[in-house]
């Protein structure tokens, strides 16, 4: 079984979609993805697809979803597969589990893999490594995990959730990249993030530290201060006092600077 969280939801069983058209179904069988191997309860279930609103039918209609999944499956699987489709799609412990049995390869298991491989790497000072294994993790991603699929509030938290392991993966990575001498073919890249989201401090203190690095201090000082204007237009707050000492190293030209150790510790203290 092959299942796609990190863009459009994909499922597929022998090769075939098993992707239902309709907005509810999608919704379960995204949360059962997303958590295959794992039992979800038909409260999760309810909770998702009619939050609040709870109607009376919710029980049989939610049947009914799980029965129009098990069809597709079942008309999916080879004509002498051993399984069938309660065996995919199991009733267990008060809830619905699915490929309980059936090996399956899911893009999100790939990329969570990828990046604790990614992660211990630079801890354990290879970013060569850590570079390489992170942007494989994040070419997993195929736009904005399940954009294909309503969202209630259970997939809303999971989807939040899977965005700030992406985000942090992408800053990891990039960080891994400063560590390799890698600043001047950084910028483009951190430039149009920066842009994206103005407030992120991370973010706009790699590209301090990349523009230092290439020998545009002054342009440094510019993110710093476009950063500071939009924090206390925005919020009412100056940027952190982590970033502040960054920004005073770059202002006193500290050559320690072209090393990552001491970027590091002035953005981690």
């Amino acid at each position: 079984m092959e299942i796609d969280v990190l863009g459009p939801l994909g499922a597929r069983v022998n090769g075939l979609s098993i992707v239902p058209t309709a907005g509810k179904p999608r919704q379960i069988l995204a949360l059962l993805a997303i958590r295959a191997g794992r039992v979800v309860s038909v409260e999760t279930l309810i909770e998702e697809v009619w939050g609040d609103a709870v109607p009376r039918s919710a029980a049989p209609t939610l049947q009914t979803y799980i029965l129009q999944l098990r069809k597709k499956i079942t008309d999916a699987l080879p004509v002498d597969s051993e399984l069938t489709a309660k065996d995919i799609l199991a009733t267990s412990y008060g809830g619905y589990q699915l490929a309980p049995v059936e090996p399956i390869r899911c893009d999100l298991v790939e990329f969570q893999r990828l990046t604790a491989h990614g992660t211990r790497a630079m801890a354990e000072h290879a970013p060569h490594v850590a570079s390489e294994k992170l942007r494989e993790g994040l070419a997993l991603w195929r736009g904005n995990a399940l954009v294909d699929v309503p969202l209630g509030e259970v997939l809303r938290m999971e989807v939040i959730g899977m965005q700030e392991a992406r985000t942090r993966a992408l800053e990891l990575r990039i960080e891994a990249d400063l560590q390799l001498g890698r600043h001047a073919e950084l910028i483009g890249e951190l430039r149009m993030l920066v842009a994206q989201q103005p407030l992120h401090e991370n973010l706009c203190a790699q590209l301090m530290t990349a523009l230092y690095r290439a020998g545009h201090p002054w342009r440094a000082l510019e993110v710093f201060q476009t950063l500071r204007q939009s924090l206390v237009d925005e919020l009412g707050v100056e940027p952190s006092p982590r970033l502040q000492r960054l920004h005073r190293a770059i202002l006193a030209n500290d050559d320690r600077l072209d090393r990552f150790t001491l970027a590091q510790r002035l953005l981690s203290a």
